[in-house]
């Protein structure tokens, strides 16, 4: 069975953790043992967010005082890729050492004219209290909103049009590799007037450009792995209940928050419309989510 698997940044910097690199390393060890779990059974193509890397970078690279202006999101996506497929790659060769396990740098095409750019959604780096995210806002433009009872910078996330490595993807995975690769949603490019690609300011959502290499790639299943059970009826309340098996059209009667879980309901659906299993579940469970066994299944 060709898998997609996607994980997302917080499942490599859980929420309140320090950035540190040992931390970081610490996660991805156990997110390398649970695709490790798929990856001995199955053909897996792995698709990795990151919202709190690339926030770190990006307040680094605003910080610097000897740039004239900050390095572009596009260049911090690409950075993020490289970091954190090189420490995949390391530690998934270590649970799989007879494995051929590569991480391929894609770019991720998007209409330069999408109305997301005009109306930022993709959250990225660390949470802050109001008056903070608020002089952050006044000092250097950058747009917030409440991320639970903390406030996050939010960035445009247009629409992946198409991925340019989908042919090389498809004939590393033909020829027994284990992938990495979209990380971050993959570098966002548009293209000019003459056909060639340029570097936009975004972050395109990882879990729908993960849906659409599934489809490209005539993957057989699509799980959205992240820190969470599945999709929860009553998420935040006292207790909060399991939706083993929805619709996208039922999912999306739950009001499920745009920064996070509906981008999941949403690219589930994509794929699932084509015939695939998709599945949202926790990422230490990977086999069970794929089995049925644990997770939500969304139907097309």
């Amino acid at each position: 069975m060709r898998v997609v698997a996607a994980l997302g940044g917080n499942a490599l910097l859980r929420r309140g953790q320090r950035p540190d690199h040992a931390v970081q390393m610490e996660n991805v060890r156990a997110a390398a043992a649970a695709l490790a779990g798929l990856a001995r059974e199955h053909e897996v193509l792995v698709v990795h967010g990151n919202g709190p890397q690339v926030g770190m970078l990006a307040l680094e690279s605003a910080a610097d005082r000897d740039l004239e202006r900050p390095y572009p999101l596009d260049v911090l996506v690409a950075e993020t890729q490289g970091m954190i497929g090189y420490w995949l790659v390391n530690a998934l060769h270590a649970e799989l050492p007879d494995r051929e396990v590569v991480a391929v740098l894609s770019r991720t095409a998007v209409d330069p004219d999408d109305r997301a750019f005009a109306h930022p959604t993709k959250f990225i780096g660390p949470q802050y209290p109001r008056a903070e995210a608020e002089r952050l806002a006044a000092d250097r433009g950058w747009e917030l909103r409440p991320d639970g009872r903390a406030w996050r910078r939010v960035v445009p996330s247009p629409e992946p049009t198409g991925i340019p490595e989908t042919a090389v993807l498809r004939r590393l995975l033909a020829d027994g590799c284990l992938v990495v690769t979209g990380g971050g949603g993959g570098t966002p490019v548009a293209l000019d007037a003459e056909g060639r690609p340029r570097g936009v300011e975004a972050v395109v959502d990882k879990d729908l450009v993960a849906a659409l290499l599934a489809t490209q790639l005539d993957a057989d299943a699509l799980l959205l792995l992240t820190d969470v059970p599945g999709v929860l009826r009553g998420f935040g309340s006292p207790a909060p209940e399991l939706v083993a098996r929805a619709s996208a059209a039922e999912l999306a009667e739950l009001d499920l928050p745009a920064g996070s879980m509906g981008p999941k309901v949403e690219a589930c659906a994509r794929f699932a419309r084509t015939g695939g299993l998709a599945a949202i579940g926790q990422l230490t469970r990977a086999r069970d989510v794929l089995a049925g066994r644990a997770g939500t299944r969304v139907t097309g």
